[in-house]
């Protein structure tokens, strides 16, 4: 039996990797989930993985929108999925940018790249970030995952196009990976899976 801090974790950006990307998204009812997601993320709580969201919400400290609409976000993405028998494990955002409004106006340790948001998520949910994976559609997921020896993956949905041509020359080399969308990317990491069982 797997101890709950063995289990690794799928740690997924949110906006352009789970739902569409919007720019700085402050109406509820116009966030959608990308096709196919809710069957992926399906698929992954059924294989026993933890789907844990962590996602740069600098709107806040630009005050498009308020700390608690980025509250108010998680908890409908979280009914967005259930509404697809999918679920997460945790969500997890950061509120700041350096050149932001006061009091958010702060460098720190959780904004993507820093890996922050991962590490309180793998004290308080009891995830292992050995074997886990950084999957997003931004330059900065993938340098979070990197910095934590986490595998990251790029998918093309969202910004993911335009930052697949500022990655490093040799980053599937060392051992970074790229898909479509998330559910081809949790395909895969499935049926990798199943071929080592």
């Amino acid at each position: 039996m797997t101890r709950r801090d063995e289990r690794p974790a799928l740690f997924v950006d949110r906006d352009g990797t789970l739902n569409e990307e919007l720019g700085y998204l402050s109406d509820l009812s116009r966030m959608r989930l990308l096709p196919g997601v809710g069957a992926a993320v399906r698929a992954a709580n059924g294989a026993g993985w933890p789907v844990v969201v962590v996602s740069n919400q600098s709107g806040v400290a630009r005050g498009y929108f308020t700390e608690d609409f980025a509250e108010q976000s998680g908890r409908h993405i979280r009914e967005l999925l259930h509404r697809q028998g999918a679920q997460i494990s945790g969500y997890y955002f950061c509120p700041h940018h350096p050149e932001g409004q006061p009091p958010y106006n702060v460098v720190c340790p959780c904004r993507k790249p820093q890996p922050g948001m991962l590490q309180r998520a793998a004290r308080e949910l009891g995830v292992s970030l050995n074997g886990a994976y950084m999957i997003g559609d931004r330059a900065t997921d993938m340098a979070t995952g990197a910095s934590l020896g986490l595998t990251p993956i790029l998918v093309r949905t969202g910004l993911g196009v335009e930052a697949e041509t500022d990655l490093p020359p040799d980053f599937t080399a060392r051992g970074g990976r790229i898909f479509d969308d998330l559910p081809q990317a949790i395909g895969q990491l499935l049926l990798t899976r199943s071929r080592q069982l």
